[in-house]
């Protein structure tokens, strides 16, 4: 997926999940964060980030911040709706028969993020979105997340009752060998990934080539159900 109207600025400061402060052009702006994760690990005074400016000239914040470069080099996409749009592109990659795409499509009382039809399945996919690497590994949650826990036995849930289901983890990044959950921040959801993989739930994770004004899905890594 592509933006446009991408803008570079330095990251000064962020008070709370939903805003930064960004210096761009030489003018502090406040702008909108594009994802609620933690990512302290990324957003450091001085960093160097990526906004895209907002289409509504009437809304309070001009920009959205939709990545930040690493202190190695490396562009992070941190927008948790790219994800979604990166799976969508990635799909028939990953299900090369597919049939039937619908996003956002429900199960009983659960909504996954896909629901695909091939030549002899249905399938439902869920997709999470990873911005943390720790020493080449990329881990999700950077927060514990009660809601990525629940998904995760829904697709079991879905598993017996005939459908194939499957979790993609779209790891916004280039420079990451291996996917694992990560257990210090959420033993629950490590946990609950280990139980579907042993429920049947298919386990998937790919990097992507990002750079300011792009991200897109690239190559397959290995998931590892320990750090």
């Amino acid at each position: 997926m592509k933006y446009e109207n991408v803008v570079s600025g330095k990251f000064i400061s962020r008070p709370n999940r939903f805003i930064a402060h960004i210096e761009i052009d030489g003018k502090e702006e406040i702008c909108h964060v594009m994802n609620t994760g933690r990512m302290k690990e990324l957003l450091l005074p001085g960093a160097e980030v990526f906004l895209c400016k907002a289409k509504n000239p009437e809304r309070k914040t001009k920009f959205d911040l939709i990545g930040v470069r690493r202190t190695d080099g490396e562009i992070i996409n941190i927008d948790s709706i790219a994800p979604n749009k990166v799976a969508g592109e990635y799909i028939k990659t990953l299900f090369p028969e597919a049939k039937i795409i619908k996003p956002e499509t429900f199960f009983e009382k659960s909504r996954f993020d896909f629901y695909i039809e091939d030549n002899s399945d249905k399938i439902f996919l869920e997709v999470k979105g990873v911005t943390l690497n720790v020493d080449g590994q990329a881990r999700f949650p950077d927060a514990p997340t009660e809601r990525g826990t629940k998904h995760l036995y829904e697709l079991i849930e879905a598993k017996q009752n005939g459908f194939r289901a499957c979790v993609l983890f779209v790891i916004a990044m280039k420079g990451c060998r291996s996917f694992a959950a990560n257990s210090a921040t959420d033993p629950k959801f490590a946990k609950a990934l280990y139980e579907a993989a042993g429920n049947g739930v298919e386990i998937f994770a790919v990097d992507c080539k990002v750079c300011d004004n792009e991200i897109i899905a690239d190559k397959p890594v290995p998931v590892f159900f320990s750090e």
